[in-house]
């Protein structure tokens, strides 16, 4: 198959969404498929859509392109859309009108979590072909080999990194857990490195801070501690605690968004009001989590392995979905005059 990846590529820390895309790649390639991230071909088998956004950085075409590729150039060409953003992440107010009018264009739907599928589900997004598939990380990068084991002699280590410096990225509990760490009442000696962007004009007061890192120096810095930690508000899935959780740090994680999806089992779950208590919790049972997190299975390949049967299925029963569509009665803007213009602007551009 050809497929279309609708995202650049970025080199360097860049987020979990870039790096989705690089692990789906090189799995999709080492299977004998051909991926690109344009829409100069006439021959695509499928358009994954992952950023429908306007002015997205990472996008690397719009849904717009996306419309005209399938009515005027290739109509046997499937789209799926890929959803793991919302305004309830950064407390923004256009995110999910924007992705609910992309993905009417789509042949189906690819959910991130359980969560964020009940999300669009209950403010009106069509269902029809949706599926929920969990991302996972390059265990090649990410595993517990060499991970550190807490000796008695030292402080229990807290460690979370993020990309995005967004309040809601959990800085509520990091500023907590940065205030406990210098609490001489507090019954346990520990400390926390936050690795990442922070928001703008917050500094950390005993805790320590590392600029954003990615695969193996990033992977190496985890593993010098011993509990992961993510407090990530309305999160649909995230990459951090997956990539901790490889690592073979037992996990303390809010009860919020998609992570319990990704989490439970493999540590201890708590609300804004009892963080302090599941902190000692994780604490008093890390022996015990830290045998469990040695199972946890959401890496790549088992994510890529779902995205390419899912991929096949739907080409082997394309006509299913291609009989299904109808773009001009999903209010598309485009008309006779529209097409022709941008059939030449293209063959000009591709010359």
């Amino acid at each position: 198959m050809k497929i279309s990846i609708g995202s650049k590529i970025f080199d360097g820390p860049w987020g979990g969404g870039n790096l989705f895309v690089i692990n789906l790649k090189n799995y999709l390639i080492d299977k004998g498929h051909e991926v690109i991230h344009d829409l100069s071909s006439d021959d695509i088998d499928l358009i994954l859509m992952t950023q429908p956004l306007k002015k997205s950085e990472s996008a690397s075409y719009s849904i717009s392109d996306i419309i005209k590729y399938v009515k005027y150039v290739n109509n046997n060409c499937l789209v799926l859309h890929r959803i793991n953003e919302c305004d309830e992440r950064k407390d923004t107010n256009y995110v999910n009108e924007s992705i609910i009018d992309a993905s009417k264009y789509a042949d189906g739907r690819i959910f991130v979590s359980q969560w964020i599928k009940n999300l669009y589900e209950n403010i009106g997004m069509n269902m029809d072909n949706s599926h929920v598939i969990l991302s996972g990380s390059n265990k090649t990068v990410f595993n517990s080999k060499n991970r550190s084991i807490k000796e008695p002699s030292e402080a229990y280590r807290f460690v979370t990194h993020h990309w995005g410096n967004n309040w809601n990225k959990g800085f509520d509990n990091y500023q907590q857990l940065d205030q406990l760490v210098a609490d001489e009442s507090f019954k346990y000696d520990i400390e926390f490195t936050y690795i990442g962007n922070l928001p703008k004009n917050f500094e950390f007061q005993n805790s320590n801070h590392i600029q954003p890192l990615d695969g193996e120096n990033l992977a190496k810095e985890i593993k010098k501690n011993h509990i992961y930690i993510t407090g990530s508000i309305n999160e649909p899935s995230g990459n951090h605690h997956i990539e901790g959780a490889m690592c073979g740090l037992p996990i303390l994680y809010i009860n919020s968004g998609g992570i319990p999806e990704y989490c439970d089992g493999y540590g201890i779950i708590f609300e804004q009001d009892n963080f302090k208590e599941k902190l000692i919790e994780i604490i008093e049972r890390y022996d015990f989590y830290n045998k469990e997190i040695l199972t946890y299975e959401n890496n790549s390949i088992s994510m890529s392995e779902k995205y390419e049967e899912l991929f096949k299925d739907m080409f082997n029963n394309k006509k299913k979905f291609i009989d299904n569509r109808d773009l001009d009665k999903k209010n598309s803007p485009f008309n006779f005059i529209k097409k022709y213009t941008f059939l030449i602007k293209r063959k000009i551009k591709l010359i």
